[in-house]
């Protein structure tokens, strides 16, 4: 293969929702952002108004795009922790560097789970001779600004992404077309209190009134929300960091540049592990010099996954079998705007175990939902379970004295707050293993279950941490914050079994082992239960940097 193949550039960030000025409308949170790269791509390529992730969940999400397939067609990468990766699955970058493409990742690609990043190659394919302090973005500048400089300090950590690049560039072989994932970490938890305002100067007061209704919207809330759009911004002038070094080495126009998210934003009620619209929703946008006409809106319902065989579109590459997601080249090689392909009228997704601990015996919370253009419709398949995790500690709650739980236990004080786990206001001197344990730590999460009693607070609470119906159905056209559960009303029960009959059809035909095994492979070991000790040490040096 010549370089006659365009190359491919995937900007991947974990944890990074639909948050982008490209998508600012009046008094929206994305209005008060700067994204400018990011905006360039859209500009200069299409900007997808609806694209949704396979499932909120940062490796099992990850295992759909890298495979093309539903998360439940990836073996035991549908999980997050007890996640291992199966070999025998083709992965697209895998599938590239068979067919003559030269391919590699800076920062995180697939974790965490066993073998990491095994669907790109492993540590083979990892390019940080730089180091990884991108990810630690608001704290590292924050500390080395002491010193140096706010600036100084920003600008070390985009030479840093730039060396990355470079080290990735200078290992390929020449005239061989490349494939470089690029995948910050910077807008995952934790993030430097207060750094929106004193690192980009965004002021939290104007997001007063701008919040999603069903989070409270007081001043230590919209901080936290603040600070997270300034990690959001990092991650775009890091973006730029990989355009300009592509214009620099006379690629950038030889080069398909595809920008997303793993998932909506964590630490903040309904939104990472959960299937609204904040949770699911994330920005994707696409530039394809002679390929994509610039200026476009697309409005087609797709999901992330669908990037894989649209990259083996673009090298002119079979799509393995299996590979179930449906390529986004009939939509890019369009000279249309709006809604182009009739099919694409909605979306589904879902999700099974996160945090192994967050419930009793380890078992998951299994949903699915199908979202159109005026409706969310979800299944809850376990409504009696704790949907974002058990209030451990809180109110009398315990979990049962089980060895699953005292393994869970030691693996958490062994990694300490490495992934989603317990605030501490209630308790400062418990260990990991808390209450809600599939909500990201952090001030908001701290708040809500400091103030869930207060009856302001307590319905926004109960909306977001409480038990919900088996059911669940949204009018978006008047209802966009998703707070009105209207699956139980008369006059909305044909549109509800439409959606469960359009939403089923697709589980079943894809096999989904929810709807067509019984028992279902989700409820039984490995993939509920116990994960063993060897499995959190081995996790452990295989995730630690995230």
């Amino acid at each position: 293969m010549n370089q006659t193949h365009p190359n491919i550039v995937f900007a991947f960030a974990d944890d990074w929702g639909r948050y982008a000025s490209a998508y600012k409308d009046q008094n929206s949170i994305n209005e008060l952002i700067r994204t400018p790269n990011f905006d360039w791509v859209a500009k200069e390529g299409a900007l997808f108004q609806n694209a949704h992730v396979p499932v909120p969940s940062c490796t099992p999400c990850r295992s759909s795009v890298l495979s093309g397939r539903y998360f439940w067609q990836t073996g035991l990468g549908a999980i997050l922790e007890g996640s291992r990766w199966d070999e025998s699955i083709p992965t697209y970058p895998l599938v590239l560097e068979k067919n003559g493409y030269h391919i590699g990742f800076s920062y995180k690609v697939w974790a965490p789970g066993i073998g990491r990043d095994a669907p790109y190659g492993g540590d083979r394919t990892k390019y940080e001779p730089a180091g990884h302090g991108f990810h630690g973005y608001s704290f590292v500048v924050t500390e080395a600004a002491k010193e140096i400089g706010v600036e100084a300090a920003k600008n070390e950590l985009l030479k840093e992404v730039r060396e990355n690049f470079d080290g990735f560039i200078d290992a390929k072989p020449d005239n061989s077309p490349f494939c470089y994932w690029w995948g910050p970490a910077t807008t995952h938890r934790s993030w430097k209190k207060g750094s929106g305002k004193k690192l980009w100067g965004l002021d939290p007061d104007l997001l007063k009134g701008r919040m999603p209704g069903f989070m409270p919207d007081v001043e230590l809330i919209r901080e936290d929300f603040n600070d997270y759009l300034g990690e959001v911004q990092a991650v775009d002038a890091g973006l730029g960091v990989i355009i300009e070094r592509l214009k620099d080495i006379g690629e950038l126009d030889n080069t398909i540049i595809v920008v997303s998210g793993d998932h909506g934003i964590p630490g903040i009620p309904r939104g990472k592990c959960n299937l609204y619209n904040i949770g699911t929703e994330v920005a994707l946008a696409v530039r394809w010099p002679g390929h994509v006409s610039p200026g476009r809106e697309i409005s087609d319902f797709v999901n992330i996954m669908d990037v894989a065989p649209t990259f083996l579109d673009v090298a002119g590459v079979d799509h393995p079998e299996g590979m179930t997601a449906k390529s986004l080249m009939p939509l890019l090689l369009s000279k249309e705007n709006g809604q182009i392909d009739d099919d694409r009228d909605s979306v589904i997704t879902g999700r099974e175990r996160h945090c192994p601990n967050a419930r009793d015996h380890q078992l998951p919370y299994p949903m699915r939902s199908l979202r159109t253009k005026d409706f969310l419709y979800i299944i809850n398949f376990e409504p009696d379970r704790w949907p974002i995790g058990a209030p451990v500690g809180l109110d009398g709650y315990e979990f049962p004295d089980t060895e699953g739980h005292r393994i869970a236990q030691e693996g958490n004080e062994r990694r300490g707050s490495l992934y989603a786990g317990g605030s501490s206001i209630d308790k400062p001197n418990k260990p990991q293993l808390e209450y809600y344990q599939d909500i990201d730590d952090g001030p908001t999460k701290d708040w809500m279950v400091s103030n869930r009693k207060e009856p302001e607070v307590k319905p926004l609470f109960e909306l977001s941490f409480g038990k919900r119906l088996g059911e669940e159905l949204y009018d978006l056209r008047v209802d966009p914050d998703h707070m009105n559960n209207i699956a139980m009303e008369p006059n909305y029960q044909e549109i509800k079994e439409n959606l469960n009959e359009k939403l089923m059809s697709v589980l079943t035909e894809q096999e989904d082992p929810r709807v067509v095994e019984s028992p279902p492979r989700f409820e039984n070991a490995p993939y509920a239960g116990p994960v063993t000790k060897e499995y959190y040490e081995e996790e452990y040096e295989n995730s630690r940097d995230f």
